[in-house]
């Protein structure tokens, strides 16, 4: 667990650095918005082209990782579904609160799960993180925009505009190209892949920073039992059940400690912005990921290093 730890550490100092200089050196949101934008529409889906366009899998179960964590996230969903009129007649918890405990408790912070699983397993390791975009990115993106427009958009969006916000995720575009690209054996001139590979490997640390900059510690000063309710969900139910999913379908070692890092990490700052502009409880989600990011510094490790020796 140690091991893990340090390797984790850098990540997570990363994340310190980007709060540091969001408060003292760059306190306005514009360069930060810019930043996010570049790492959402440009490095990351490079990053994917890169990884997948070469990646070997014949060694990678794909097929058993993508049902691991897409099942972890549908088990998630039916848990917060089935929670949801116990905690509307205890807690009093409308609509929108409820959005945010469901995003908290389902999404994944991508940048975080990349670099960790590169960091610990190298390329192997983002490879098989990369599956798991694959498998979880599409599904999260259905089931959080339906669940807002159900439960606190004033409106509900009409399917064909669901289905072409999805469509237009940068991430899938990328996570496609590097597949077409892998499939057909497209060769990738040499200075076009190191080029790409370098903008790769500058998404990781950009987007691990840009996380640090959208923490918010004024919000964990009295924590709700529902940010407590998705700190527990997130952090410690999810990963258990991705990792005994996984262990059932025969994972071992490396790829189930993959599995256990996709599904360890906090919710995604992104959510932040969903609930914003969906009608969502936002200062709620922004005290969810917060806290969430702060404490998966303890447990993350502590997954992976079960899943690694299980």
């Amino acid at each position: 667990m140690a091991a893990v730890f340090a390797a984790l550490l850098p990540i997570f100092l990363l994340i310190v650095a980007g709060f540091a200089l969001k408060r003292f050196v760059a306190p306005d949101d514009a360069p930060w918005d810019i930043l996010e934008r570049l790492v959402y529409y440009v490095l990351f889906p490079t990053l994917f082209v890169v990884t997948l366009a070469r990646a070997d899998f014949a060694t990678i179960p794909v097929g058993s990782v993508g049902a691991a964590l897409a099942g972890a996230v549908l088990a998630m969903s039916v848990i917060c579904l089935g929670l949801r009129p116990l905690l509307a007649s205890r807690l009093h918890l409308d609509g929108p609160a409820f959005t945010s405990l469901f995003q908290g408790s389902t999404r994944w912070q991508t940048s975080v799960a990349l670099a960790v699983a590169a960091r610990l397993f190298g390329d192997a390791g983002l490879a098989l993180a990369a599956v798991g975009v694959v498998a979880m990115t599409p599904l999260l993106n259905v089931i959080n925009v339906w669940i807002l427009a159900r439960y606190a958009a004033p409106t509900r969006p009409r399917r064909w505009a669901v289905a072409a916000a999805i469509a237009r995720n940068p991430f899938i575009w990328g996570i496609t190209a590097g597949l077409a690209i892998n499939v057909t054996g497209l060769p990738i001139p040499g200075p076009i892949y190191d080029i790409a590979s370098a903008l790769g490997r500058v998404a990781l640390v950009a987007a691990v920073v840009t996380v640090g900059a959208g923490l918010r510690p004024g919000h964990v000063m009295a924590l709700r039992p529902v940010t407590c309710l998705a700190i527990t969900l997130k952090l410690v139910v999810m990963p258990a059940a991705a990792i005994a999913l996984g262990a059932a379908l025969g994972m071992r070692g490396t790829t189930l400690a993959v599995i256990a890092c996709c599904s360890a990490v906090p919710s995604t700052s992104s959510a932040y912005v969903l609930a914003r502009q969906m009608g969502g409880d936002a200062p709620l989600m922004a005290e969810i990921i917060t806290v969430q990011t702060l404490l998966a510094v303890v447990t993350m490790p502590i997954a992976i290093t079960l899943a690694a020796s299980g």
